[in-house]
């Protein structure tokens, strides 16, 4: 089994929590839609030690990898996706392999899933993260 590990990256910004969403640039498919960053795991690699390098590559940040969110989401028989809690410990994010970034709150997160604007993979985590986003 191969997996695909997401960061929901949070920071803390004017007494309200955000959330990291990075727009994708690739396959045509999803290009021009919003997910939480994160890649594929490489074969016996750490889950979160794979975050962590994925989110150094893709946005030259550091974090601090926290547990993983409730759902998973079976993208192949052979691929599964989970997100994990993570916190900047150093770096600003850039879009290094992304269009753009994005931090968003609760209202933000729920009306782009509700208007496609999210990767459709990604949706099983909004109730989640929008709770999360609300309870600062």
């Amino acid at each position: 089994m191969r997996y695909v590990v997401a960061g929901a990256v949070l920071r803390e910004r004017g007494g309200t929590t955000e959330l990291l969403l990075a727009q994708r640039s690739y396959p045509e498919a999803v290009a021009g839609l919003w997910e939480l960053p994160g890649g594929k795991a490489e074969d016996g690699e750490d889950l979160a030690d794979a975050l962590r390098r994925e989110l150094l590559e893709e946005l030259e940040i550091t974090v601090e990898v926290g547990a993983g969110l409730a759902e998973r989401v079976v993208l192949r028989d052979d691929l599964t996706m989970l997100a994990r809690w993570a916190r900047i410990l150093r770096g600003t994010p850039h879009a290094v392999e992304h269009r753009g970034l994005r931090w968003v709150g609760p209202d933000d997160l729920e009306r782009m899933a509700r208007t496609g604007e999210l990767v459709p993979a990604d949706e099983v985590w909004v109730p989640e993260l929008a709770a999360v986003l609300r309870d600062d």
